[in-house]
């Protein structure tokens, strides 16, 4: 796991749970982090904004989004893997 995405997935999380980078861990839930559904949306664009990718996700249909957003580790994971894709294709 590259410590450069995930650090970064991190500080935006913590960001947007106005958390301590210490307060969120890769287990952890953007619900037990007290992320609400705007939040969540707000830490995607945040992420593409950071990353310079397309995250595949629905906010109206979360459940229907190819991006896995069930823990933090998911969403890290989820990242690399865009990153990835996106490295090949340049």
């Amino acid at each position: 796991m590259s410590e450069t995405v995930k650090d970064k997935v991190i500080e935006i999380i913590a960001e947007q749970a106005v958390l301590d980078r210490s307060d969120v861990t890769m287990d952890a839930t953007l619900e037990d982090l007290g992320i609400d559904s705007l939040g969540l949306v707000e830490s995607i664009f945040a992420i593409e904004e950071a990353f310079d990718i397309e995250v595949p996700f629905n906010a109206n249909e979360p459940e229907q989004s190819d991006f896995d957003i069930s823990s933090v580790a998911a969403i890290v994971g989820a990242v690399e893997g865009l990153v990835a894709a996106q490295h090949q294709g340049a």
